[in-house]
Parts: C-alpha cells; sequence; structure tokens
C-alpha cells in the first residue's frame, strides 16, 4: 500500500485523540482555569498526545525520507485545517470569525502550534530514528 495513502488513513484517528483532548479541556481544565487558559493548557496537552501518536505511527510505519516525511507533515495539517474549517463552519455552525480567531498568538491563541507541530511531527521523528 502507498505510504500516503497510509498516512493519510492514520489521519483520521488524530479526530478522536483532539475530540477526547477537548473534552478533557471542557470536562476537566475549565473547572479550575479560564477559558483561554483551558484553550492554552488543551494545546499543551494535544500536543504532547498528538507527539506520542507521530511516535507510535513513525516507528510502525517506516518514511523512507527527510522528504516523504514533510510532506505526510505538509498532508495531515492540510487535511486538519480542511477539517477544522469545513466542520467547524458547517457541521458546528461557527462563524468563520470565530473559527479564524483561534489563529491569534496575540490575543493568547494558540491553535497554530498544533497545526505547525503537526506539519513537522512525523519529520521531527522520521529525524530521531535516522
Amino acid at each position: 500500500m502507498n505510504i500516503y495513502l497510509i498516512y493519510f488513513l492514520l489521519w483520521f484517528p488524530m479526530v478522536v485523540l483532539a475530540i477526547i483532548n477537548g473534552f478533557i479541556r471542557e470536562k476537566l481544565y475549565t473547572r479550575f482555569l479560564s477559558s483561554l487558559g483551558a484553550h492554552q493548557l488543551s494545546t499543551l496537552s494535544g500536543t504532547v498526545i498528538f507527539g506520542v501518536y507521530f511516535w507510535l505511527t513513525t516507528a510502525n510505519w517506516q518514511i523512507d525520507s527527510t522528504k516523504q516525511a514533510l510532506l505526510i507533515g505538509l498532508m495531515w495539517m492540510i487535511i486538519t485545517l480542511l477539517f477544522e474549517f469545513i466542520f467547524g463552519h458547517f457541521v458546528m455552525g461557527h462563524s468563520w470569525k470565530i473559527l479564524l480567531s483561534d489563529f491569534n498568538i496575540f490575543k493568547g491563541r494558540l491553535w497554530v502550534v498544533v497545526l505547525i507541530w503537526t506539519a513537522i511531527g512525523p519529520w521531527f521523528f522520521y529525524s530521531l530514528e535516522k
């Protein structure tokens, strides 16, 4: 099976992990932190969860080159962005303004960190194994 197809399919469990992380944020973090603080802690926990997932996937499905690792990360980031905007707007009913506000790092919104990690994570763990 084509490595890009494998990694495309391996993107879908990331949605489940993100939903679990969001559930934890809403049920636990918001009890003790402001909405922004909970968002920021959730960003940290999400990057750790994704990091473990990236490590497991790259250990089990061999990436052959730096270029391949970067293309997989770019593919994951693009799919994540498409999902975030399409699902967020058309299913969850969030306005474009609300969706874009998650990218405002000057207001403490750290969603872009997750996107960057998603883009470079496969390369990072590929590099560790070389």
